[in-house]
């Protein structure tokens, strides 16, 4: 089982949007399970389990983990694909934000737009990098910081811009032959209190 997949499919994103089906994600993704195990923990008959589970399998959301005989039945036994999902702006292509029309640094739904573009790009190279069979090359890092005051703030955003700005003028090479280009997104917003959280 992946920890994360990217659902770029719009019929694969609404299935996985009803919450009965966003449920027995969750109970798959602790552990391989039958209809019929779940149907007591989701308050279901066994029959409605199963046709939501044939959905989900249907769009590659779960798949066949195993069977096993009870009695006179063979029970089928499904997992989830994934311990997580993330919806790709590709489900929605007609109105997936872009960060192109308009850029302002300083903007929350630009950086909302960013990473929005982010899960598109990365969530398409991890499908075309998985037909492949080949390893992704990518980097990220999160950290935290506290500021002490707001100028405090735009003094690190200054200098983050300058180190970044100096790295990419080092390091780019337009005309390199059988170079690659590649995206760098840096972004600072305040943390999420455990409280926004809930």
């Amino acid at each position: 089982m992946l920890d994360v997949t990217v659902i770029e499919d719009p019929e694969a994103a609404a299935v996985s949007l009803d919450p009965i089906r966003a449920r027995l994600l969750a109970e798959l993704a602790a552990g391989p399970a039958s209809a019929a195990m779940l149907a007591g923990k989701v308050g279901l008959p066994r029959q409605k389990v199963n046709y939501h589970l044939k959905t989900l399998e249907r769009h590659g959301l779960v798949e066949l983990a195993g069977e096993r005989r009870k009695g006179n039945v063979t029970e089928r036994l499904m997992r989830a694909t994934a311990a997580s999902y993330v919806i790709s702006p590709l489900a929605l292509a007609e109105v997936q934000p872009d960060p192109d029309r308009f850029r302002d640094q300083l903007s929350a739904r630009w950086l909302l737009a960013l990473g929005a573009r982010l899960v598109r790009d990365v969530g398409s190279l991890i499908t075309g990098a998985t037909k492949a069979r080949k390893r992704l090359a990518t980097f990220a890092l999160d950290g935290e910081v506290r500021f002490a005051s707001a100028a405090e703030r735009a003094a690190f955003i200054q200098e983050l811009t300058a180190g970044v700005s100096a790295l990419v003028r080092k390091y780019d090479a337009p005309d390199a032959e059988g170079g690659r280009d590649h995206r760098i997104v840096v972004a600072v917003h305040p943390t999420l209190k455990k409280t926004e959280l809930e």
